[in-house]
């Protein structure tokens, strides 16, 4: 059985419990428990706060683990990114009072820096040779400058909203962050086999994301010219309808470019266009 540890509050928890779920792997979360079983995969669930779980992973006391980018690189710990997992985004960035006059990154030179992530702080200004005092704060990082605590913050954004309230500015951003899956280094091959099976379903629920199905009725004079439009994973699928002169093409199209493709389409002469939702696809 493999162990996974995961944060156990917030929106990477609430991420994490909906792509298991989407891979059909069932877990009790009504009672709020250190470790729950899932009854129908062989995984177990380690509830944790996120700073912990790369240290968890890396000593073996967790075999996979669901956490941020952000906190892992801080963590530094000895873990494999086995993939990402494309949620929970967000990017880690300098920010100060939106009054102050900013002319490039030497302006941190000298300057106090308020953080919950000094080591990849250090790292960054290591890289662009400024010399700045870094306060550790681990939390509220934002009221740092509006209480002369610090200069400036460096801390995780995602719409910003934050740092307006707080009367900061975003400056420089100095990484973009995701969920990852990171993975205990020394799995035997029966936990490898595992954790090859749950990949294999978490591939299926990720790349049916931002994917629709599309049918429609298009006329057979016009079928080469449609087809050439439709952005298909291969060739979509033709088939007669009972109308004679005309076919149903069956294909998918991502979100992206959907309505696009779909005006082309109705201009090329299709018919009766019939979206789909796609919940998991195996390429």
């Amino acid at each position: 059985m493999l162990r996974i540890a995961v944060q156990s509050k917030g929106r990477l928890f609430e991420d994490t419990m909906s792509l298991l779920a989407e891979a059909d792997i069932k877990l009790s979360t009504s009672k709020r428990t250190l470790l729950t079983q899932s009854t129908n995969f062989p995984i177990e669930v380690l509830f944790l706060r996120d700073d912990d779980i790369p240290q968890c992973v890396a000593s073996g006391v967790a075999d996979l683990g669901i956490v941020g980018e952000n906190e892992f690189i801080e963590r530094n710990e000895d873990a494999d990114i086995i993939y990402r997992l494309g949620f929970s985004k967000c990017r880690l960035s300098l920010a100060i009072p939106k009054e102050i006059e900013y002319n490039g990154i030497q302006w941190f030179n000298g300057k106090k820096i308020a953080t919950s992530y000094p080591y990849i702080l250090q790292q960054y200004l290591d890289k662009q040779q400024i010399e700045a005092d870094i306060h550790l704060i681990t939390g509220s990082v934002e009221i740092a400058p509006g209480i002369h605590l610090a200069d400036a913050i460096f801390d995780i954004v995602s719409s910003g909203s934050t740092l307006i309230s707080n009367n900061l500015k975003e400056v420089e951003t100095v990484m973009k962050s995701e969920a990852l899956l990171i993975g205990n280094k020394a799995l035997n091959e029966e936990k490898k086999e595992i954790l090859e099976e749950l990949l294999f379903r978490i591939r299926a629920v990720k790349a049916a994301e931002d994917k629709k199905y599309i049918l429609m009725n298009v006329p057979n004079d016009r079928l080469k010219e449609i087809t050439e439009a439709l952005p298909g994973i291969k060739s979509p699928t033709i088939m007669p309808l009972a109308t004679e002169g005309w076919s149903s093409i069956h294909t998918v199209l991502d979100q992206k470019c959907f309505w696009e493709i779909i005006g082309k389409l109705k201009a090329l002469g299709a018919q009766g266009i019939l979206v789909l939702p796609i919940e998991k696809m195996v390429l």
